[in-house]
């Protein structure tokens, strides 16, 4: 990867203000395999001015222009697409069929969705003599994570340049390399200089850097709950726009008239999915208390037999978690999932059977777990389920509610009147109702401290806008 020690500031690769620099670890061999610069504030500084001497004419440009830009992206983007994916499952152990069919793939998929959206987006109307007009927010500071990388890329990329905002991007340093692969796809597209501008770098440095910059009108964050409020304290001094999609601890409520043995399997492969590392994964499994000890039996069958190993194996349903870090706060959690009285269904501390290097966690099923219990409290980030028995349908609302998160909920029932009446009680973002197909057009955000704002389509668009009343501009 010929720029991985470079950032692209100003439409073309530079080299770094420092000299840091970090290796990037395979989380299946334990090993580095690349390694990239680490910026500064220096660097933020040259890539901000970048952004903010592009966005007059950028701001200005019309929806049209916009459209071909962004039509070139999908196309240089999809000529990339196979180098991405894999990409990806080398940096933070997706399995290929994953990093292929799910990781890359939200890619093109956001980026579709966006291009729909602004082919017929308004952003002026007219009310009485007002004419009210949605602007362009200026420079946008955006710092994404390393679990679904390219999907919050593309998340903040694809409605910045819809809504004709310059940008300066900070991708995790875990998971560095497909965001390189993105920048040349930009240039690639003939994206005009300055407009978008990627420096690489941890949280601490660039991250800060970019939240407390002066220059920055908006700054997008995804990532823990945490580094969130991190973000938000940095930006506070400034009084700019602070997005952010945060942290879960995502409820599924199984009804006693839900089909018992769909409902667990698939809330089990939802946990497991992408080794349980998914902000909106449902690992409070609430079940009905008379129905607890069939659901624990479906569950263990589920989850027992699930193929963890290589990323690159065809056979692999679950790879490693994406860093030592990750592994040892995720052991740490199961260890205390059983000290504090949770039965342990499947799973357990340790790395599966036959694995003795990479960061590979055996997806880890409780049971009879209480809502006081850390498990239940914290999100854990790895492939681990609680289950929750319940009594009342009032009840287990209740105590779904009862978190501090509020990303997404999701509701099993045969009955979709019962299943709506159930997610209009339920505090957030979004519902999800007997596991539908995902929709690229349902705003995605949180309740609580899981953030605020919304990404996807019209709603995303809509963060990276200002909203501008011109009183008298219809006046007679």
């Amino acid at each position: 990867m010929s720029h991985a020690l470079q950032f692209y500031i100003d439409g073309q690769w530079v080299a770094p203000a420092g000299a840091k620099t970090l290796d990037v670890i395979d989380p299946s061999t334990e090993e580095a395999f690349a390694t990239i610069a680490l910026g500064t504030a220096a660097d933020v500084d040259k890539a901000v001015a970048a952004a903010r001497a592009a966005f007059p004419a950028f701001a200005a440009t019309s929806r049209e222009d916009r459209l071909a830009l962004m039509r070139r992206l999908m196309e240089a983007y999809k000529a990339r697409y196979a180098e991405i994916a894999e990409t990806l499952s080398r940096e933070m152990g997706a399995p290929k069929d994953l990093a292929h069919k799910a990781q890359a793939a939200m890619g093109t998929a956001h980026l579709a969705k966006m291009i729909e959206t602004l082919e017929s987006y308004r952003f002026e109307e007219v009310r009485g003599q007002t004419l009210i007009a949605k602007e362009p927010i200026g420079v946008v500071g955006m710092i994404t994570p390393w679990n679904w990388p390219i999907n919050q890329i593309m998340c903040k990329v694809a409605p910045a340049l819809a809504a004709g905002c310059t940008m300066v991007l900070k991708p995790s340093e875990i998971a560095p390399l497909n965001a390189i692969i993105f920048a040349e796809a930009m240039h690639e597209a003939g994206v005009p200089k300055g407009v978008f501008n990627l420096v690489q770098g941890d949280g601490p440095t660039v991250g800060e850097a970019i939240s407390r910059h002066p220059g920055v009108d908006m700054v997008s964050f995804t990532g823990s709950t945490r580094a969130g409020i991190l973000v938000a304290k940095a930006a506070a001094d400034t009084v700019k726009r602070v997005h952010q999609e945060l942290g879960g601890k995502s409820a599924n409520i199984i009804l006693d008239d839900a089909d018992l043995k769909k409902s667990v399997k698939l809330g089990v492969e939802s946990v497991m999915r992408n080794s349980g590392q998914s902000c909106n994964a449902p690992t409070r499994m609430f079940v009905p208390a008379a129905l607890h000890d069939e659901a624990v039996a479906i569950a263990k069958a589920v989850a027992a037999p699930l193929k963890v190993g290589a990323p690159s194996a065809d056979d692999t349903w679950l790879g490693p978690v994406v860093s030592e870090t990750q592994y040892n706060k995720i052991q740490k959690l199961i260890e205390a999932g059983i000290k504090e009285g949770a039965d342990l269904v499947t799973g357990g501390s340790g790395r599966p059977e036959g694995l003795n290097r990479g960061y590979y966690v055996r997806p880890t099923v409780f049971a009879n777990v209480t809502d006081e219990m850390t498990i239940a409290r914290e999100e854990i980030f790895g492939p681990v389920l609680s289950i929750l028995p319940y009594g009342s349908e009032a009840e287990v609302i209740e105590r779904a509610n009862d978190t501090p998160y509020g990303l997404a909920s999701y509701v099993q029932s045969g009955s979709l009147e019962r299943a709506r009446k159930v997610a209009a009680q339920m505090r957030s973002g979004n519902v999800y109702i007997n596991y539908p197909a995902w929709d690229a057009g349902a705003p995605f955000g949180g309740y609580k401290q899981s953030g605020n704002g919304r990404e996807y389509a019209d709603f995303g668009l809509d963060e990276f806008l200002e909203i501008k009343g011109t009183v008298g501009y219809a006046a007679a």
